[in-house]
């Protein structure tokens, strides 16, 4: 960063030698004063903005420690997780086959017993 020449109190406490035909002294002043007031300003707010700097800096390298933390349990707790996971889901799907495709499959074999019986003509001597 640039260094500053100047600070609110130089400004402030710069004396100009009277000349013969000088610029009038009241504007100056006046132009000084507001020339101070941006200055405050300026100050102020690089000093607000540095400080939200390091703030953020540090909730940065915080969030990463913390990520890098969390990353690794919630990869080793994902593994467990996704197993037990897929696990639940192929038990779950057999139940469900059986359930569904097993009565049927004994319903679809019934009414292949019960239409045989029905379409077989038995001729008689």
């Amino acid at each position: 960063m640039a260094e500053r020449n100047l600070t609110t109190k130089d400004i402030l406490q710069k004396q100009f030698k009277p000349a013969l035909r000088g610029f009038n002294t009241e504007e100056v002043d006046e132009f000084l004063d507001l020339i101070i007031r941006d200055y405050e300003s300026y100050e102020k707010e690089l000093a607000y903005l540095r400080n939200e700097v390091d703030r953020l800096k540090h909730q940065s390298s915080s969030q990463r420690s913390n990520k890098t933390t969390n990353e690794g349990k919630e990869k080793s707790s994902a593994s467990a997780n996704v197993g037990t996971t897929n696990y639940d889901i192929l038990r779950r799907l057999s139940k469900l086959e059986k359930a569904v495709f097993g009565n049927q499959s004994r319903s679809q074999a019934r009414d292949n017993d019960d239409s045989e019986d029905n379409d077989t003509v038995v001729y008689e001597k």
